[in-house]
């Protein structure tokens, strides 16, 4: 039998060693992102994604051979453990699989079988399922249980209580249930229907649906759930009962018996009482969960651009949170995210009021040398962006604003973190302080919200709740570690997602930096309380400290590579003065020229670390994120109006789902770009084309203004 890492490795199709070692550097307790990215010699350079899926996998493997551990000694204690059984159990290769093998031995709640047996039926229903030459009809051999004090008065008694005990044994058969599981997946219709008449809802394309359990999208099964959930719908799963009685008819009955009528009544009783309708909860609950998977990693596609969107750095800014009755929250921010200042305009009001807000955001900009405007898109936002346009005009340019999407803002602004970030500041302007920021650095910012309040992807709060936690915590953990961290600036909320580090930790770097001042070097971490060699070991590469006189410190070198780091330099004629400065353009050839299995020799590294720390003294603590598309910041606003079938426009990747891509085109309203329009060849997913924060073309096909959706295409619009 395969070991757990021989499968990993069939599975994922690595190398075997290779499996092996990340399981071993899992279970010493390494995280994820260290393995990646200076474990590389270990796992043959698995990316952060490969590693994650393996631990997961890890895990349900590990838990499947536990669970096979407990179902024998179960039935070992019954005394009902054959060789064959403890064979199949071993090799079920799910844990749905190992389940149907414990069903006939698993405790049940009182049944009609139970009764049955209770009633010293059970060796008449042995006696007629054999259905053994020679033995004589069911109806001559039930004569002999009628017994009036064990409650069996009559012959149709006895028959009834030994049907009910075979139909059981049909229904617990892991062989006949695993086939007809099978079996309805690929021929099996789901129905749905409105539950209540004239009733119209965001689920009236289900109404009148039908579809192949086979053909059906995760999005649609999640639709359906919820809409049964709210009672607009009726759900329904239909399989072929003749061929599932088929299939039932050659597993159980023996032709030409006596008995076969009877058994083949008692697999009719099996399949419409119990197998049919256990059989639609498993179907659904399979579909719902393949559902689940799907969209969590959708949501995790769109996450990871989504909090890896190009900084706006260095530039102050001003975050306006829009709102009719409680006006619009202003807040100013130097280029380091450093509340300057703080106002509510109210240019909803009136004209009267709009002149007044322009006339006080003009001061604002002039005194603070504003040069960029954030406005959340919710409520209010439309009226926000005409008076910041406005406002740009007066200013005589020198001004740019974008939209940003306020998703979670709420959630950040009304927490005990951004009470503990701004005890001083109303609910209110925090938000407006946070939508700032997250034009300044959204990986920074967004890091403080619960990733699913982010606003991205489809039916996040249907979802698992561990499951999704689990899985959009990986993605934003691997974020900031692929981009690193200022030690000297960066928020507990954020240094709490470096590798190796917890909320206790990073809280204790944010209080051993306010007392001691900023780090001056790496090793000044291992002061911090609480942060042991271990933890020093997961994360020293992850975090930056500028004010350090050891340039590797800047970079994301890991101290343990620093020798190597050291003897590189020299090899190349290069002194730790050249690292990140012109001299050093260099390094790549005079490495090329020395060889790179010859250099990492003398080095002491793998090629593949090697190849990392060359990269590093070339461009130290390069941020990944610079290589993206910048945002588009505009000076001028578009409505719905003003836009035309035909028009080109640029626009940004807000969110893609299963059916489309929807994209902020710079009016309120962002459009949709159905799948058919993403691209002139067949795909499976938009995430194939197009990521969240993508800066696309896209020309105008259809827009409804009185049911407020733009259609668009990316057909024939070069990008």
């Amino acid at each position: 039998m395969q070991t757990i890492a021989e499968r990993l490795a069939q599975e994922l199709n690595q190398s075997l060693s290779h499996v092996e070692n990340v399981i071993a550097l899992l279970d010493e307790g390494n995280t994820i992102p260290f393995i990646a990215r200076y474990r590389k010699e270990m796992h043959g350079a698995m990316d952060d994604q490969t590693i994650r899926d393996l631990a997961e996998r890890l895990q349900y493997l590990r838990n499947l051979e536990e669970r096979r551990g407990e179902v024998k000694s179960a039935i070992e204690a019954q005394g009902k453990l054959t060789e064959e059984l403890a064979a199949a159990i071993d090799t079920a290769q799910t844990l749905a699989e190992v389940e149907d093998l414990y069903r006939p031995y698993k405790q049940k709640r009182r049944t009609r079988a139970t009764v049955a047996r209770e009633k010293g039926l059970e060796p008449l229903a042995r006696t007629i399922f054999d259905q053994e030459k020679g033995t004589p009809a069911p109806e001559a051999l039930a004569t002999a249980y009628i017994d009036t004090e064990k409650g069996v008065e009559t012959l149709e008694d006895a028959l009834a209580g030994a049907s009910d005990i075979i139909a059981e044994w049909i229904s617990d058969d892991a062989d006949i249930r695993k086939v007809l599981r099978q079996q309805m997946m690929q021929r099996g219709q789901m129905g749905t229907k409105a539950a209540k008449e004239d009733t119209d809802s965001v689920y009236r394309l289900y109404y009148d649906f039908n579809q192949p359990l086979h053909k059906l999208q995760s999005h649609q099964i999640l639709a359906i759930n919820r809409g049964e959930k709210e009672e607009f719908l009726k759900v329904s799963v239909d399989a072929d009962r003749e061929q599932s009685l088929r299939t039932i008819f050659r597993s159980v009955v023996v032709p030409g018996s006596s008995a076969m009528a009877f058994v083949r009544a008692a697999a009719e009783d099996a399949y419409d009482r119990l197998l049919e309708p256990s059989m639609e909860r498993e179907i659904r609950n399979a579909l719902t969960e393949t559902a689940n998977e799907a969209a969590i990693h959708n949501f995790a596609l769109n996450l990871k651009p989504l909090l890896l969107q190009p900084p706006v750095k260095g530039k102050v800014t001003m975050g306006l949170d829009p709102g009719y009755r409680n006006g619009c929250k202003v807040a100013v921010v130097d280029g380091t995210g450093r509340v300057l200042d703080t106002a509510v305009v109210y240019p909803t009001f009136s004209e009267k009021k709009k002149e007044e807000a322009i006339t006080i955001l003009s001061g604002l900009v002039k005194k603070h040398g504003v040069e960029h405007l954030a406005i959340g898109n919710g409520t209010a936002s439309r009226e926000t962006e005409q008076m910041a346009v406005e406002l740009i005009r007066r200013m005589g340019g020198g001004l740019s604003y974008m939209m940003v999407n306020e998703a979670g803002a709420s959630v950040y602004s009304a927490s005990k973190l951004a009470a503990e970030e701004f005890p001083q500041f109303d609910v209110n302007l925090r938000s407006a302080v946070s939508i700032a920021r997250r034009l300044q650095d959204p990986l920074a910012e967004l890091v403080k919200i619960e990733p699913k309040a982010i606003g991205v992807g489809q039916y996040q709060h249907d979802m698992p709740e561990k499951q999704l936690d689990a899985v959009l915590g990986g993605v934003v953990e691997d974020c900031v570690n692929a981009v690193g961290v200022d030690v000297n600036t960066a928020s507990a909320p954020l240094l709490k997602q470096v590798a190796g580090l917890t909320a206790t930790t990073a809280k204790n770097i944010v209080a051993y930096r306010e007392e001691n001042g900023p780090f001056t070097s790496r090793k000044q971490l291992l002061k911090v309380p609480k942060l042991g060699p271990k933890a020093f070991e997961q994360c020293a590469g992850f975090l930056r400290v500028p004010e350090s006189k050891q340039v590797l410190d800047h970079t994301a070198v890991h101290p343990e590579s620093y020798d190597a780091a050291e003897k590189l330099l020299t090899l190349c004629g290069y002194t730790a003065a050249d690292v990140g400065t012109a001299a050093i353009d260099q390094l790549p050839q005079r490495l090329k020229a020395v060889g790179e299995e010859k250099a990492a020799a003398a080095c002491g590294v793998g090629v593949p670390t090697l190849r990392d720390v060359a990269a590093e003294l070339c461009k130290p603590g390069r941020d990944p994120r610079d290589e993206l598309p910048a945002p588009i910041l505009r000076t001028d606003v578009l409505e719905m109006k003003d836009l035309k079938p035909g028009m080109v426009l640029s626009g940004t990747v807000r969110n893609v789902i299963d059916f489309g891509v929807f994209v902020d085109i710079g009016v309120h309203q962002d459009g949709l770009v159905h799948i058919s329009q993403v691209c002139n060849k067949f795909i499976k997913h938009p995430s194939e084309v197009v990521a969240v924060g993508d800066v696309v073309k896209v020309a105008v096909l259809e827009v409804d203004e009185k049911r407020k959706r733009i259609s668009l295409t990316m057909k024939g619009v070069e990008n």
